[in-house]
């Protein structure tokens, strides 16, 4: 081979240089022959030829578009429901009465966990939110809603009827509605339908109760609040900080 010309392709020189001359050596005794490359690439394309049918069945599998007709399955639908039994997780729901307010097919009488000042400031909240506009907020059916021509009076939680309902009938309206009530299953989570249900038996207690269930010491009627700001249409009226206690007040 000529060394001084392939030094020129590449744009060497043959400037007579051993180490120049090894080099050039060592690159062209590298270099595969006309022949060796027609070759190698003749094998590359039966290799390319004979794993096309494998990336084909791997890469472009028969697959169904969401929702789409299937006549794989019997009922033709391509997406398939849950395995019977399947619980997602963290909603397992073990304890049944706290989901239900059931027990068996009967709604129970008691709450699943204890009655709190938190929870009944919890419990108020969410009706005031979700339940005052219609059955107002005092429970006796004369929220906004009806006065408005509401196609039927929700009924007051005063009567005889709802103040002997036990505290699951209460959880299962909420739950699944009842007449022309929708369900609130979405908008109230179960640890807040507790809540409401707790608060509407504090209303029941408030407007039905009697002087055997007053506190000791408690004056009736009770004091009226007194307010730092009084409030206007927009805004609710904020009650002064107390500055003695009711002990200290009894003495005065």
């Amino acid at each position: 081979m000529d060394l001084a010309r392939i030094a020129r392709e590449k744009g060497g020189a043959d400037d007579g240089c051993p180490i120049s001359r090894a080099f050039f050596a060592r690159e062209v005794g590298n270099l595969p022959s006309v022949s060796a490359k027609i070759s190698l690439s003749g094998t590359l394309l039966v290799a390319i030829a004979l794993t096309t049918g494998c990336r084909l069945d791997m890469h472009v599998q028969p697959r169904q578009n969401p929702l789409s007709r299937s006549d794989f399955f019997a009922d033709q639908r391509s997406a398939r429901p849950p395995v019977d039994g399947t619980v997602a997780r963290g909603d397992l729901r073990e304890d049944t009465y706290f989901y239900t307010g059931k027990i068996g097919n009967n709604p129970g009488d008691g709450m699943p966990f204890p009655v709190t000042r938190e929870v009944l400031d919890r419990g108020r909240e969410r009706y005031n939110i979700f339940c005052a506009p219609c059955h107002s907020r005092l429970g006796d059916g004369n929220g906004f809603i009806p006065s408005r021509g509401f196609a039927r009076k929700p009924p007051s939680f005063h009567i005889a009827r709802l103040q002997q309902a036990p505290v699951g009938y209460f959880y299962d309206v909420i739950s699944n509605g009842f007449g022309i009530m929708p369900d609130y299953a979405l908008q109230i989570p179960p640890q807040d339908r507790w809540n409401i249900v707790a608060y509407i038996r504090a209303l029941q207690l408030s407007q039905n109760a009697t002087l055997h269930d007053v506190p000791s010491g408690q004056k009736v009627p009770s004091e009226p609040p007194e307010f730092s700001e009084p409030g206007s249409g927009a805004t609710l009226p904020v009650l002064a900080p107390e500055s003695k206690s009711d002990a200290e007040k009894e003495e005065k």
